[in-house]
């Protein structure tokens, strides 16, 4: 691991997918990102929360209580820290324009980047045709989703006992099966398309759960990944430039011997 002390600062950071009260998220990863970084905005792009999945079982450790937590602590210390509510953590969405601990919730934004250019920043959900259309099917998903993680989990279980590295199942099957490629493509296209008619230089999102910078037609297209299986983040640098941050290979961190009782620093 690098030096546990060192703090790698930015302008602002983007983080999306956490799925807080979920045994895929990635808390403890997490909590090292928000201990060892600083930026004048933080936004959390949707899905911090998986309402979803706590209506159906309760689950809660002290590592998701530790990120709320920090968080909240940011926001004390004059981050400006903005929430936009994804389809997981859809009932904030009724608290557009309030603060909670200094935190403001918002049902979109338009960030300025320092070199002037505009971004729209959106969860993504709106342009998610099961989602918007088909709500049962999006349901069925996440429960097919959930299971899928769960497999993840035991499958590198085993490979951790021969020495293997940590390997993600799900992403893996995301990039090779057509329809999920097709699908992550559709999203993508329609999310520029947006930025586009909104006369925005670029969009910010999170959703489909892959980390990616790349240019569509004459729009930027972001997505800052998740915590669940890639634990990224984008970051913007001081001159405005943009980055894709894996935390895990930028720390050194395995995902098998990351601590289960981390605590606010």
């Amino acid at each position: 691991m690098n030096d546990t002390s060192a703090i790698n600062r930015y302008r602002s950071i983007w983080i999306s997918d956490i799925h807080l009260g979920t045994r895929g998220c990635k808390a403890d990863l997490l909590l090292d990102f928000l201990r060892h970084t600083e930026s004048e905005y933080l936004y959390l792009v949707g899905d911090i929360v998986d309402c979803w999945r706590l209506r159906r079982s309760w689950y809660w450790t002290q590592s998701h209580n530790d990120v709320v937590q920090k968080l909240l602590r940011k926001a004390r210390k004059g981050t400006r820290v903005y929430f936009v509510p994804g389809n997981h953590d859809e009932p904030f969405r009724d608290y557009v324009e309030l603060q909670f601990g200094g935190i403001t919730v918002l049902s979109e934004a338009v960030h300025e980047m320092a070199d002037g250019r505009r971004f729209l920043i959106i969860h993504g959900d709106a342009f998610d045709g099961i989602v918007r259309y088909a709500k049962w099917l999006a349901f069925l998903g996440d429960r097919a989703y959930g299971a899928m993680i769960a497999v993840n989990h035991w499958y590198n279980q085993i490979r951790h006992l021969f020495g293997y590295d940590y390997w993600s199942l799900s992403a893996y099957l995301k990039h090779k099966v057509k329809n999920a490629v097709e699908y992550i493509s559709n999203f993508e296209y329609a999310v520029a398309e947006e930025a586009k008619r909104r006369g925005v230089d670029g969009v910010i999102c999170g959703h489909i759960h892959k980390a990616e910078i790349r240019r569509i037609d004459d729009i930027l297209y972001c997505n800052d990944g998740d915590w669940v299986e890639s634990c990224t983040a984008l970051v913007e640098h001081r001159d405005g430039r943009l980055e894709i941050i894996d935390w895990p290979a930028m720390r050194k961190i395995s995902f098998f011997h990351m601590t289960q009782r981390a605590t606010v620093s």
